[in-house]
C-alpha cells in the first residue's frame, strides 16, 4: 500500500496539539507534506520544526501536484470552500467537524467525493478510542441487561478570548456545530443511524450564536432513545451514561480521552459496583489509520459519505425543533 502525501490546511491548535503529531508518528501510512497558514509569523518556526512545504496561501497548498491529501481543521464556516476545491483537484479530505454548516453543502461534497473517486471523513476521533470498543462489548455482553436509557453530556466554560471562532455566527461558531456534533454522532454509534430528532433546545443568552442546548433523540424503529446536553458556558461534562434492566455504565471522558489518559469507568449491577481503568489509546493515530484503509477500501469509503449526510441531517433536524418554538 502507498504512503498517503498529507497536508494541513489551517495550523489551528488541534493541529499543532494532536493531529500533526499522530501524523509523524505513522511515518509507514503517512508523509506530512505541506502546511498551510495565513499566519506569516509562523512560518520560520514550522519550517524548521517539520521541514516540510510551507505556504502561507490555502490556494497554494492544494495547488501542488504531491499531495494525496488534505487535513483541513479551518472554522466551520470555511470547510465547504476548501474541501470542494480539494475535492475537485483529486484530494482526499479528513475535515474536523462539523463537515459543513448546510445540509446541502455536505450533501454536494459527499456526492463531489463520489464523482472524483475521493475519501471524505468528519474527525470525530472518539470513534476509534479503544474505550467506546469496550462500551460497545460490554452491551453485547449483556452486562448491564437490556438497554434502556443513554444519556450524554459535553460541555466547558467560556472560552478566555471573546473574539473565539466559536463565538461568531460569520464563522460558523455555535455550540450545537462544536459541541452538540459529538453526542448526536455518539447516538449514532451506540443506536444506530436510524434515528430522529424528537426534541431540541437552544439557547443564545445574548449571543449572536447558540451557547447551549440540549434534546432528545429517538430510533424511528425501535423502542430507544438518547438523552444529550452540550454548551460554551457550562461546568465541564464528557459523559456517557448507560442505564440498562440489569445494571449502569459510566465514564466521565468518552469524547476527550488524550493519548496518556487511562479512561476510568463505573460499572453498577446488583453484584455491586466495579471500577474499570483501560489502557491508554491514542484516538487520534487510530483516526488517521482508518482514514489510510478508506485510501485502500472503497466499501469503506461509501459508508463513511452515508455517515456524513446522515449526521448532517440531524443537525438540520435540530435547529428545525429548535427554532419552532
Amino acid at each position: 500500500m502507498n504512503k498517503i502525501k498529507i497536508g494541513v490546511m489551517g495550523y489551528a491548535n488541534i493541529a499543532h496539539r494532536a493531529m500533526v503529531p499522530a501524523i509523524l508518528n505513522l511515518p509507514n501510512q503517512f508523509e506530512l507534506a505541506a502546511i498551510a497558514s495565513r499566519n506569516p509569523s509562523k512560518t520560520n518556526e514550522l519550517a524548521q520544526l517539520y521541514g516540510c512545504n510551507i505556504f502561507t496561501k490555502y490556494e497554494d497548498i492544494l495547488s501542488s501536484k504531491y499531495l494525496d491529501a488534505i487535513y483541513v481543521p479551518l472554522p466551520n464556516s470555511m470547510h465547504y470552500e476548501w474541501v470542494k476545491k480539494a475535492l475537485v483537484n483529486g484530494i482526499h479530505v479528513l475535515v474536523e467537524k462539523s463537515l459543513a454548516c448546510r445540509l446541502s453543502e455536505v450533501e454536494e461534497l459527499n456526492n463531489l467525493a463520489l464523482t472524483n473517486n475521493c475519501v471524505l471523513i468528519e474527525n470525530f476521533q472518539f470513534r476509534f478510542h479503544s474505550q467506546l470498543r469496550f462500551v460497545k462489548d460490554l452491551i453485547a455482553a449483556g452486562k448491564i441487561g437490556r438497554l434502556r436509557c443513554i444519556k450524554s453530556s459535553f460541555g466547558f466554560p467560556p472560552f478566555s478570548d471573546k473574539d473565539n471562532i466559536r463565538y461568531r455566527r460569520d464563522l460558523g461558531g455555535g455550540a450545537l456545530l462544536d459541541a452538540g456534533a459529538y453526542p448526536l454522532k455518539l447516538a449514532q454509534e451506540l443506536l444506530g443511524s436510524d434515528l430522529k430528532v424528537k426534541s431540541a433546545v437552544l439557547n443564545y443568552d445574548g449571543n449572536e450564536v447558540d451557547i447551549w442546548g440540549g434534546g432528545l433523540l429517538e430510533q424511528n424503529n425501535g423502542n430507544l432513545f438518547f438523552q444529550f446536553a452540550f454548551g460554551f458556558d457550562n461546568f465541564y461534562q464528557c459523559s456517557l451514561e448507560l442505564w440498562g434492566s440489569k445494571g449502569k455504565l459510566f465514564t466521565n471522558r468518552i469524547f476527550t480521552a488524550h493519548p496518556k489518559h487511562k479512561p476510568e469507568l463505573i460499572l453498577e449491577t446488583n453484584e455491586g459496583t466495579d471500577h474499570i481503568v483501560l489502557e491508554e489509546d491514542n484516538h487520534f493515530e487510530n483516526m488517521l489509520e482508518h482514514f489510510f484503509l478508506c485510501t485502500q477500501n472503497r466499501n469503506k469509503t461509501t459508508e463513511e459519505y452515508s455517515q456524513n449526510i446522515i449526521q448532517s441531517k440531524l443537525i438540520n433536524q435540530f435547529k428545525a425543533i429548535a427554532h419552532e418554538k
